[in-house]
């Protein structure tokens, strides 16, 4: 659950950075390219924050 909460904030901060470089007139194909760097940094962010570790057995 924490993954989500953790993934949809990314998600709005994502957004919002969006819409400022779009308001900022910053071409289309550079806002994608850092759309999806920051996707991705988010998820890897995201489950590293939020993975449990393994139980020493």
């Amino acid at each position: 659950m924490s993954f989500g909460i953790y993934a949809a904030g990314f998600a709005i901060l994502i957004g919002g950075l969006i819409y400022a470089a779009h308001l900022m007139h910053i071409p289309t194909q550079w806002i994608a390219a850092g759309a999806v760097v920051l996707f991705g940094v988010g998820i890897l962010s995201g489950v590293k924050a939020t993975r449990q570790r393994d139980s020493a057995k």
